[in-house]
């Protein structure tokens, strides 16, 4: 089978992590003693040596040679063993507190000896082969996998690339760097034509004559200084360059083009040394004006360092481009009979090409001399790496991305074959699972995570990896033909077991398992398949969301007892309530996910696992308590217990100094769990909640937390109990914990709720906090005052809510703290909330005014960048609010009954919605308003005067509610962009017969309106689409005519309603709700109601349907 001709380049990266823990001085002591000795791990070391110089030539002649494959994967296999065993050992020793009794024991264990020496065996027997297969030992530098690029181009070849030519060629052709070189990066994936493009552009006529030289160099991964220079000057020249010395190669280059225009490309350039670049460009500092430098690169970190003006990403083709691209290298037969059977088959090929040039352009180029349809379709139903190396190019060349991968990335990047195509994944989880599986290299300073951040960023930037459309930003997907690379080298090792039809089909070699939770038929197959895999490393499970249902009827446990090889084993949304004693026994666990159970305590063996790192617990909330020994958890670097019902944290938490992310942590009244536990977990990174402050005595404790010296923490969550489950508190003694639980100053972001003192300490709002971007004041119900926030130079974000006692919001508001106005009296003060794009004030319900901010212009007026602004439920608020808001979108008031102002002027704005008795008022209707909700007559009554005059051209949805004014729609002239209108609560409001029509509108809601309507027509709104009708309390019958557009009706509590006329032939969708006398009629098919609703596919009367034909 050809998928069987895939596999092994990452073996050497592996081969790495044996040599360490053969090195490790545990493991040297362990295996010496009178069974083995020091020359068992020289041998041991001495035929992973072999193996390691033979892998370059085996990954060259694997695809072509089926026995060379399967050497590899048995290597492959043997050094999973080898790394099972020696990680056992690692553990077992680690764990024993007697280390020579342990040793001891371990020399008279005939069966670990034995295991030992079969693993060693094994290896060299594989290694041996070697003469049999003629594996020769090349060095990767003798190896090549790269043909060297050219300028030329055949035009005629190139297809969707029109727009980017004319951009590249407009930079290319305009003076704007003033006399300094410009250099402008094509950046894109492998295969995606930025050679093509740079080729096009270099052949450019209006190119041609602009630049007095020109040169075409293909850099490739070694960007040796002296090679690309003379290269330079061999092509200015047309000579070949007999200097060797850097200098004298440079000056003679900088003799060639000293005062003249010139262009150079390097093609396909891949190293970011930042000191070789600048001494490269040295010799194209005394060019002419205009000198310019196009590079290509994959990796946007060599974009970043060489461009001096903004790059040019490369988009994938559409469709239709990549098949003129397909059909071109296919030499597509127009005159043939089968033609088109040709194109329908060739086009279904173009879409697995997913807009890759380099993939249409070889499948066409594979299809060029066969012109049977069956031929064609063979190729459609194949997968790509069905192909051999001489019959199909696009593989080499995704592999070529992947071959100058450094080591180290390629198992990283292998390991995300075990996600589906386009699934989304994030980037935090992929870094804890690498971890888990030993794929990050121990770094000699910083942290293990920040190793797999770092390759994680290596790979995106070589275009691996793609941020998804997710607004969520580490959220990511892999393209699929990057998928596909990854699932060519992962093949029997790593399975997505859901998409196998028969789990029969696993290889028992296989090591690495995910399981769909969409997928009603994954998790069984995975059980199944698991039952002859007792070595598997990973089970781990896709579409693990962590507020889904419960899994019924299936308790995976059962599994643990026989795969004691796990290292990662997540199962989320199973309905376990506990986990077996057995679980101690996975030694090798470092990942373990049990999030959206229903486990009550875990057992406490989970403490004897020494080498688990992660620990996932989210949404576990009938887990009351963790096990009592968690500090024997000496290596776990993450745990997250989030939106569980933790009552208390287990004692000596302090002791955990790896762990890097704790989600939560619970303040216990007792020292051995209070918040002193948290001041030795310094590396603790990413967000933290700090829960029942109130168990907090004093300030002395608050200290021992050492928060300020946490300085990788970027958010900062404290809390105390709600004021309900609390006794009555000290407030200086509130104030002075806060206080001593200051954060840092590089904190992005910071919420206090329920705190129970009547003043902030000083450190709240302090301008020294320069990155707090999202600031929350919640619950703080003694609090009088507020801090002074409005220096705080990056706040984005400010929500205050429920701060009973606060009665005004004064001038302290706007200014800095007091420490900075002291040092900085004779400085001008900055805008205040200078950055603040969301303000939202709610629950205030002593809250009576706001002290506006006196500045002579608007320029100098507070929230220039205000966005939104929401003040809710704030009943005794009276006065003025900031009268001009130039950035403002969005403004919602509601439930503020005594505020009866003007609305900020906002020229920009494009959401008012006012609800409640409130009478604020409007200086005109901005033009930009695309969504408006109104009540009152005076605000009615104004708007629909307004846009008699003037109409709002963008206004797409309008609400109007509580007005008892006469009101006539669409006689006023409603906007002829209007798509929505909800009319509430107006007793007075008419839609007249009449001749105008307006034909925008699409939705029509009528909610307890119209008090003397009896029967109801549309020839308003011809164009209507959905119509819904509630409480109108008098209306007696339906009649929609002049309609052809209509498709649902609901009407809902119109207890007098018991006739409908007619109904158009459109309707599709009607729903009756609570109204007695039509719902009777439509039950029992009333001859004088049923004829005009027969027609409709879709009937719902009461919840229930009458009718549910989804077909029609």
């Amino acid at each position: 089978m050809a998928a069987e001709l895939v596999g092994g380049a990452f073996l050497s990266s592996f081969l790495n992590v044996l040599f360490d823990r053969l090195s490790d001085s545990e493991i040297i002591n362990l295996i010496r003693g009178k069974k083995l000795s020091q020359k068992t791990i020289q041998r041991f070391k001495a035929i992973l040596n072999g193996a390691e110089a033979l892998l370059n030539d085996a990954e060259r002649r694997q695809i072509r040679e089926g026995p060379v494959k399967i050497w590899l994967d048995d290597l492959k296999d043997a050094i999973y063993e080898a790394d099972d065993f020696l990680d056992e050992i690692a553990t077992k020793a680690a764990t024993k507190k007697d280390q020579g009794n342990f040793l001891s024991r371990f020399k008279k264990d005939r069966k670990k000896v034995t295991r030992m020496e079969d693993v060693i065996a094994i290896l060299d027997l594989i290694v041996n082969q070697k003469d049999n297969l003629g594996l020769k030992e090349i060095p990767m530098e003798n190896m090549s996998w790269r043909t060297p690029s050219t300028s030329l181009v055949k035009v005629s070849d190139i297809y969707g690339r029109d727009e980017d030519r004319k951009a590249l060629v407009k930079l290319l052709l305009d003076d704007v760097n003033d006399g300094d070189v410009s250099v402008i990066p094509i950046v894109g994936m492998g295969g995606i034509g930025k050679t093509t493009l740079a080729q096009l552009v270099y052949n450019d006529d209006q190119v041609k004559q602009k630049f007095d030289v020109k040169a075409w160099v293909c850099v490739g991964e070694d960007f040796n200084v002296l090679r690309l220079t003379k290269t330079v000057i061999e092509e200015v020249t047309s000579k070949s360059c007999e200097l060797n010395g850097l200098n004298s190669v440079q000056q003679r280059l900088r003799n060639e083009v000293t005062e003249k225009s010139f262009l150079v490309v390097l093609d396909d350039m891949w190293t970011n040394h930042y000191d070789d670049w600048k001494t490269f460009l040295g010799p194209f500092q005394c060019g002419s004006q205009g000198g310019k430098i196009l590079v290509t690169t994959r990796i946007d970190t060599v974009a970043s360092m060489v461009k001096t003006m903004p790059a040019h990403n490369l988009s994938l083709l559409d469709d239709e481009q990549c098949w003129s691209v397909f059909a071109n290298h296919a030499f597509f037969p127009t005159e043939s009979r089968d033609c088109l059977a040709l194109e329908k088959v060739g086009r279904k090929i173009v879409e697995k090409c997913k807009g890759l040039p380099l993939a249409a352009q070889s499948l066409g180029g594979l299809l060029r001399t066969k012109d049977n349809v069956s031929d064609w379709e063979d190729v459609l139903t194949s997968e790509i790496w069905e192909f051999s190396e001489e019959e199909c190019r696009i593989l080499p060349a995704l592999r070529i991305s992947y071959h100058y991968l450094p080591s180290h990335l390629k198992r990283c990047f292998v390991y995300c074959s075990l996600y589906p195509k386009d699934y989304e994944f994030d980037r935090g989880e992929l870094i804890l699972l690498w971890m888990a599986e030993d794929l990050l290299q121990q770094p000699k300073s910083g942290s293990i995570l920040e190793v797999g951040y770092k390759y994680f960023n290596d790979l995106a930037a070589r275009s691996f990896f793609q941020p998804s459309k997710n607004p969520y930003e580490d959220s990511f997907v892999m393209h699929d033909l990057m998928h596909d690379l990854a699932t060519f080298y992962g093949e029997k090792f790593f399975v997505r077991i859901s998409e196998y039809e028969n789990v029969a089909q696993h290889d028992t070699k296989t090591r690495h398992l995910s399981y769909d939770l969409n997928d009603n038929d994954s998790v069984p197959k995975m059980l199944e398949a698991c039952e002859s895999l007792s070595h598997v490393r990973t089970l781990f499970q896709i579409n693990e969301y962590i507020y889904r249902q419960h899994k019924e009827g299936i308790d995976p446990c059962s599994l643990l007892a026989q795969l004691k090889r796990l290292r990662v084993l997540s199962f989320t949304s199973f309905k376990i309530d506990r986990l077996p004693d057995s679980i101690g026994e996975l030694i090798h666990l470092r990942y373990l996910n049990l999030s959206n159970t229903l486990v009550v305590t875990l057992p406490e063996s989970l403490n004897n696992l020494y080498n688990l790192q992660t620990l996932k617990l989210v949404n576990c909330k009938k887990l009351k308590k963790l096990p009592s020994n968690m500090q024997n958890l000496v290596n776990l670097r993450h745990l997250d217990i989030f939106d569980t019902y933790l009552e208390e944290m287990p004692k000596k938490m302090s002791k955990l100094k790896d762990l890097q992310f704790l989600s939560d942590y619970i303040a216990g009244k007792h020292e051995e769990n209070g918040i002193g536990e948290l001041g030795e977990l310094t590396h603790l990174h990413g967000s933290l909640w700090i829960e029942k402050l109130e168990n907090v005595k004093n300030s002395g404790e608050a200290s021992n937390a050492r928060m300020d010296e946490k300085i990788q923490l970027n958010a900062l969550y404290l809390r105390w109990s709600s004021f309900e489950e609390i006794e009555v508190c000290d407030s200086q003694s509130e104030k002075d914990v806060l206080d001593k639980l200051r954060p840092h100053k590089d904190l992005k972001k910071l919420s206090i709720r329920c705190y129970r003192g009547t003043m902030f300490p000083d450190w709240v709002g302090q301008s020294s906090y320069h990155n707090m971007t999202s600031l929350v004041l919640r619950g703080c119900r003694n609090c009088w005052v507020l801090p002074s926030l409005g220096q705080l130079p990056s706040l984005q974000s400010l929500i205050i809510r429920e701060l009973d006692k606060l009665k005004k919001i004064g001038g302290e508001f706007y200014k800095g703290d007091a420490t900075h106005q002291h040092q900085h009296q004779h400085q001008h003060q900055q805008t205040p909330f200078r950055s603040l794009k969301i303000l939202i004030i709610q629950r205030m319900p002593c809250w009576e005014g706001w002290e506006l901010y006196e500045c002579d212009d608007d320029d100098d007026a507070p929230f220039p960048q205000l966005e939104t602004l929401w003040i809710l439920h704030c009943p005794k608020l009276r006065g003025d609010l900031p009268t001009f808001l130039p950035s403002l979108k969005e403004l919602r008031i509601r439930g503020c009954e005594e505020l009866s102002c003007y609305l900020p002027r906002a020229p920009i704005i494009c959401q008012i919605e006012i609800l409640g008795k409130q009478e604020a008022r409007m200086r005109d209707l901005p033009l930009s308003l695309q969504r408006l909700s109104i009540p009152g007559n005076q605000l009615v009554e104004y708007v629909i005067d307004a846009m008699i005059h003037t109409q709002p051209t963008t206004l797409k949805r309008l609400e109007i509610s509580k007005c008892s004014s006469g009101i006539s729609f669409p006689g006023y002239s409603l906007p002829p962009s209007l798509k929505e209108l909800s009319i509430k609560d107006c007793k007075n409001v008419e839609f007249p017969m009449q001749h105008q029509q307006h034909h925008s509108l699409q939705r029509l809601y009528i909610y307890n309106s119209y008090n003397s309507l009896t029967s109801f027509a549309l020839p308003a709104f011809p164009d209507l689409l959905f119509l819904s009708i509630e409480r109108c309390e008098n209306f007696t019958s339906l009649e929609v005519t002049q309609s052809h557009s209509l498709e649902d009706l609901w009407i809902e509590k119109c207890p007098k309603l018991e006739n409908i006329i007619r109904l158009p032939a459109s309707l599709s969708g009607l729903s009756v709700s609570k109204c007695p006398l039509l719902g009777e009629g439509i039950e029992r098919k009333d001859p004088h109601i049923w004829p005009s609703i027969s027609h409709i596919p879709r009937i719902q009367l009461d919840g229930k349907w009458i009718r549910n034909d989804s077909s029609s």
